[in-house]
């Protein structure tokens, strides 16, 4: 095998090992550094696609990998992290059976549905160029930055704190993510075949607007980068179609 071969696999190996570490981390009781970890997995994400385009190192290993390696990063990883911050949340009424509280088990529909997201893309041949449902990155992403958003806004505790550290806000958006991975909503890649501004207007102008939004509020811009590449993908739908 080429060494140029494996370089994206190797790329992809990388967000595995920020998963795991992610999950090590979450186990150690640290959430912050539990939900960089997926950050840092997202990097590894986005590079290994741009790599091996860049590289015409496609493989159907690759692919797999890649799947492989989103479960553990963006599903599983983020699932653990959003049950302790339900564990941890105010506002919460326990359902106890057998003396265990049932509802911090709600957080577990998000690997659950982003193992069913990464099985129908595999086999989806229409998501070549697009997406139908929000990725799986985009989804842990935005649960990854729960944590940190906490501990961004503690000191001020003002209302916007209370409301997103209450228990039915995080149920709320681990049920959100999952919904969103699995429905057929058209989404647009952020796959760049080059850096060229043509034909990557609305990537580029994304990008803007995130670093931006990053930049003015840091990691409580993330859920409103999420709904920016929501609201992106259906004005560039609703464009197609007319």
């Amino acid at each position: 095998m080429k060494i140029k071969a494996f370089i994206p696999n190797l790329i992809t190996l990388m967000n595995l090992f920020s998963g795991c570490l992610s999950i090590l981390f979450f186990s150690q009781g640290n959430l912050k550094l539990a939900g960089l970890m997926i950050f840092l997995a997202a990097i590894f994400d986005f590079f290994d696609g741009f790599a091996a385009r860049i590289l015409k190192a496609y493989s159907k290993i690759g692919g797999e990998l890649d799947s492989l390696a989103d479960m553990v990063s963006f599903g599983v990883a983020p699932g653990f992290i959003i049950y302790q911050l339900i564990l941890e949340s105010h506002g919460r009424q326990s359902i106890m059976i057998f003396d265990v509280d049932l509802v911090p088990f709600t957080a577990f529909v998000v690997p659950m549905f982003a193992a069913l997201r990464l099985a129908k893309f595999n086999v989806d041949e229409r998501q070549t160029t697009s997406f139908l449902g929000l990725p799986s990155p985009a989804a842990g992403l935005l649960i990854a930055s729960l944590p940190l958003i906490k501990i961004q806004l503690y000191e001020g505790q003002s209302l916007f704190y209370m409301v997103v550290t209450n228990a039915y806000f995080y149920i709320g958006t681990a049920i959100a993510m999952s919904l969103l991975m699995v429905i057929e909503l058209p989404l647009f890649a952020l796959k760049f075949n080059s850096f060229k501004v043509k034909g990557n207007e609305i990537r580029f102008f994304f990008l803007i607007v995130s670093v931006v939004l990053l930049a003015s509020l840091q990691f409580v811009a993330v859920p409103f980068i999420v709904i920016t590449y929501l609201f992106l993908s259906l004005v560039v739908f609703l464009a197609d179609i007319q």
